[in-house]
C-alpha cells in the first residue's frame, strides 16, 4: 500500500513532523515519518530512520553542516526514487528550514511531474527558485519558524497536511491518452504557437505550451528526457538571446541538449530572437541603457538585439544543432520574429533579421535531413504557421 512520505531532520522538527503525520492519519491517509537529521538523535522515533536512507552510505565526519546537508540531500533522492519505483510512494510532504527545504527539495525535483509534492518551509517567501526550479512542487510559507506548536505553527501544518490530503485522495478526472507535443512560446510569438497548437490538436495531439522564460525550456527539455514527448515545436527560441548577450530569462547553457539527443520530431524556428529580456527599466545593465529598449510592463524591459549578436547567437544555436542526428526542420520568418518585429513597431530591423538567418544557413552544415526553409511571412502570420505544421507533419512521417 503506498502513503505518504512525511520528511523532515527528525532531531529538530519531530514533535512537529509528527502533528503533521497525526492529521493526515485523521483524514484517512497512510502516512510515514522519515527522518533525515544529520545532527543528534531524532525527538520522535520515525517510520523509517536516517540509517534506511543513507543505506550505505555514511555522513561526512565534517563541522561543516552544510556538507552533511548535501549528502543527506543525495541519499533521500536515491530513496524516494526506489520507493517510488516500488509503488509505495503516493505523495511526499516536507516540513523545514532553510537547510531542510534544501535537503528535501532536491529529492523532490528528482521526482515525476505531477507526484504530490509540497513542503512548509520558513524560506517559502523570498526567491524560491532554487527549491522549485522547473518542477510543480507546492511551497507553504510557515510564517513563524518550525521550532514547537503553537497557534500559528498548528494551523499552518494543519492545512498542509489536509492541502496533502486532498492531492492524493483526489485523481484527475479520466481523459484520452494522446501523444504529447511540446511547444515554446512568448506574448509576442503567441498568434504563432495558438494556431499551431489548435491545429494539431484537431490531429490528435496533447500540446503542452511552456512560457519561454529560461524555466519554460527547461521544463520542457525535463519532461522530454522523461520521455513523455513525443515531438517538440520550439518556435519561440528567445531563451538563446538571453543566454548569449546576459538577459535574465536563460534556459543555460544546456539548451537544446535534450531534444537532440533524444531523437524526437523537431521543428524549430526563431521566435522573439529579436529581444532579450531585462527586469523594470532601472536594472537594465549600463552597458546596455542606451540600445533600443522597450517597457513591456512595470517589471520587464526588453533590449532589441543587435546585428552582431544575431551572429553570435546563431552560431551559439547552430553549434548545438550541428550535433543532431536525427532530422529536423528550421523555418526562418524573413517577415519578423515577433508581433513587435513588423513594420511600425519598435523592433522591426531587417538587417539584424537578416544577420541573424544567414548565419543560421551558413553555419547549420548540410546532412542527415536536416532542413532550412525561409519564408517571406512574419512568424505570427496564418501562412507561417501552417509552414510548421505542415513541416512536423512531415517528419512525423
Amino acid at each position: 500500500m503506498s502513503a505518504v512520505y512525511a520528511i523532515a531532520t527528525m532531531d529538530t522538527k519531530g514533535e512537529e513532523l509528527a502533528f503533521v503525520a497525526r492529521c493526515l492519519k485523521q483524514a484517512g491517509v497512510e502516512v510515514l515519518t522519515v527522518d533525515v537529521g544529520t545532527l543528534s538523535d531524532p525527538v520522535v522515533t520515525p517510520d523509517i530512520l536516517r540509517q534506511q536512507v543513507l543505506a550505505d552510505r555514511t555522513l561526512p565526519q565534517s563541522d561543516d553542516r552544510g556538507t552533511a546537508v548535501t549528502a543527506m540531500g543525495d541519499a533521500l533522492t536515491e530513496f524516494l526514487q526506489a520507493e517510488l519505483a516500488d509503488g509505495r510512494v503516493s505523495g511526499v510532504l516536507g516540513i523545514g528550514g532553510s537547510g531542510g527545504t534544501a535537503l528535501i527539495s532536491a529529492a523532490m525535483r528528482a521526482l515525476p511531474v505531477g507526484l504530490p509534492r509540497l513542503i512548509v518551509s520558513t524560506v517559502a517567501s523570498g526567491n524560491t527558485a532554487p527549491y522549485v526550479d522547473c518542477t510543480d512542487i507546492t511551497l507553504m510559507y510557515s510564517v513563524v519558524d518550525i521550532a514547537g506548536l503553537n497557534t500559528v505553527s498548528q494551523r499552518v501544518l494543519s492545512n498542509a497536511a489536509h492541502a496533502m490530503a486532498g492531492m492524493v485522495t483526489h485523481q484527475p478526472p479520466e481523459t484520452e491518452l494522446k501523444p504529447c507535443l511540446g511547444m515554446t512560446m512568448f506574448g509576442v510569438t503567441t498568434p504563432c504557437v495558438t494556431a499551431v497548437r489548435e491545429t494539431l490538436e484537431r490531429r490528435g495531439f496533447d500540446c503542452l505550451v511552456f512560457h519561454a522564460t529560461g524555466t519554460g525550456g527547461r521544463a520542457m527539455e525535463g519532461l522530454v528526457k522523461a520521455g513523455m514527448m513525443r515531438g517538440i515545436l520550439d518556435i519561440t527560441t528567445t531563451e538563446v538571446a538571453d543566454e548569449v548577450v546576459g538577459g535574465i530569462m536563460p534556459a543555460g547553457p544546456a539548451r537544446f541538449d535534450a531534444l537532440i539527443e533524444s531523437g524526437v520530431p523537431l521543428v524549430l524556428s526563431a521566435g522573439a530572437m529579436d529581444m532579450v529580456n531585462f527586469g523594470g527599466l532601472e536594472t537594465v545593465p549600463e552597458q546596455f541603457r542606451e540600445r533600443n529598449l522597450h517597457v513591456h510592463n512595470a517589471q520587464v524591459t526588453l533590449m532589441r538585439t543587435s546585428v552582431e549578436e544575431n551572429i553570435q547567437m546563431a552560431m551559439w544555436m547552430a553549434a548545438k544543432l550541428n550535433r543532431a542526428t536525427a532530422p529536423f526542420t528550421l523555418l526562418l520568418p524573413e517577415g519578423g520574429v515577433s508581433l513587435l518585429d513588423v513594420p511600425g513597431q519598435p523592433f522591426h530591423d531587417p538587417e539584424a533579421d537578416a544577420a541573424l538567418f544567414t548565419t543560421l544557413e551558413e553555419s547549420i552544415e548540410p546532412c542527415g535531413g536536416r532542413k532550412i526553409v525561409r519564408l517571406p511571412q512574419n512568424i505570427n502570420d496564418p501562412v507561417f504557421s501552417a509552414a510548421i505544421v505542415d513541416a512536423f507533419v512531415k517528419l512525423c512521417h
